[in-house]
């Protein structure tokens, strides 16, 4: 199956297609992580986006349904150097290939990923079109050009659960895996380490929530309840909740003003609020901010956080193509971290009520687990105020 990726400055690039046998516009970008791609492709902020992986070797341990941090892709495109042949992993339920083809996911291989990664870097994010389907050049630079972008959309509406859910209640969803020793049995699908008590109880606005945040507020005592990213604060406040979580998820975040209003008087209602990735760029408007586009945005498992307050360095896990802009941020408003790459904003937290938020996934899936702890840090904040 041949296949055709084209950009919006002309530029097309010709490889061999795997997956479905689709079409898709998207704004073309690249992620740096050496794995997780499982993770990436089900990850809701990448919707209307087209990813090239920078490493160049993908798909060697297929896909599982576990592994998966929404129930199906939201890449529009997958763009890869080579496809391996093998899959070779216990845990694998469909090679790579077959989970696009079954989700209806284009991918292309056997492209210059180098190539177009530092066109990327220098020119920024490009709207782009692939296709495996037998397009001409002309016509796929063609639909590239038309696409409209992702500046001004409104994603995550098709991305949010449209109705709301308590996470977990049978706890047979969230715990890590545990490794079998002496005479337990050797399933280690099976296998989970024990979870706290589900004693604090908060709720989470889903913009596209990736699962393992789900997982990780319940190993850290939270009780979940998920309410869809257009419920109002009162729907939120009307469960009680001890705190209030806002999720990742995709498109721009200047086009989310009815979530901002709604999150301005949870902020004003007292009750601590935690905000990652799109969350944090909600609290950026809230806070009285601006948000912007970023050249090509950070998407990998390496990016070097600096907090500056502790001095710390945390190497973080981060998808998002848009940023807060710290000149544009109220005096109330401490930015106590930033990306030692950009120095742009990576975490904010207000003087007097209790909110903080960074930019980046501390949830780690996939990505190192350096910001785990501050689930830690918003349990502490909530018990702080009784």
């Amino acid at each position: 199956m041949k296949a055709i990726l084209a950009l919006e400055d002309g530029s097309v690039f010709l490889g061999q297609g795997f997956g479905a046998r689709a079409s898709a516009c998207g704004e073309v970008c690249f992620n740096t992580s050496m794995t997780g791609y499982q993770e990436i492709l089900t990850d809701p902020s990448y919707k209307g986006q087209i990813v090239t992986m920078t490493y160049p070797l993908i798909g060697n341990y297929g896909v599982n349904e576990v592994d998966v941090e929404s129930w199906r892709p939201h890449v529009a495109g997958f763009v890869i150097r080579e496809l391996s042949p093998v899959v070779s992993n216990w845990r694998a339920d469909f090679s790579l290939a077959e989970y696009l083809k079954k989700n209806g996911v284009p991918g292309i291989q056997g492209i210059d990923t180098r190539a177009l990664t530092k066109k990327l870097r220098v020119r920024g994010a490009l709207n782009g079109f692939i296709s495996t389907e037998g397009l001409s050049e002309a016509e796929a630079v063609k639909r590239a050009k038309e696409w409209p972008g992702l500046v001004g959309v409104d994603y995550v509406k098709e991305v949010t659960h449209k109705a709301a859910f308590r996470w977990d209640e049978k706890d047979e969803q969230s715990a890590n895996f545990k490794l079998a020793i002496g005479n337990e049995p050797a399933n280690a699908r099976q296998l989970r380490e024990p979870l706290p008590p589900a004693d604090i109880p908060i709720v989470a606005f889903d913009y596209g929530m990736k699962y393992n945040i789900l997982r990780r507020l319940r190993q850290h005592g939270f009780s979940v309840q998920v309410l869809p990213a257009m419920a109002t604060a009162d729907d939120a406040l009307k469960h009680k909740p001890a705190g209030i979580f806002l999720s990742n998820g995709p498109g721009d975040p200047a086009a989310l003003n009815y979530i901002v209003r709604e999150v301005k008087t949870l902020m004003d209602s007292g009750v601590p609020v935690f905000g990652i990735c799109l969350g944090h760029q909600i609290l950026g408007q809230a806070f009285g901010g601006k948000t912007f586009k970023l050249k090509f945005g950070h998407r990998g498992a390496n990016q070097p956080v600096k907090d500056l307050e502790s001095g710390r360095v945390e190497i973080t896990s981060q998808n998002h193509g848009f940023a807060v802009d710290a000149k544009s941020l109220a005096s109330d408003v401490v930015v106590n971290r930033i990306n030692l790459n950009d120095q742009t904003v990576e975490g904010m937290r207000h003087k007097t009520k209790p909110v903080f938020c960074v930019q980046y996934h501390p949830e780690a899936s996939p990505g190192p687990h350096d910001s785990t702890p501050l689930f830690a840090k918003f349990r502490a904040m909530i018990e702080r105020r009784g």
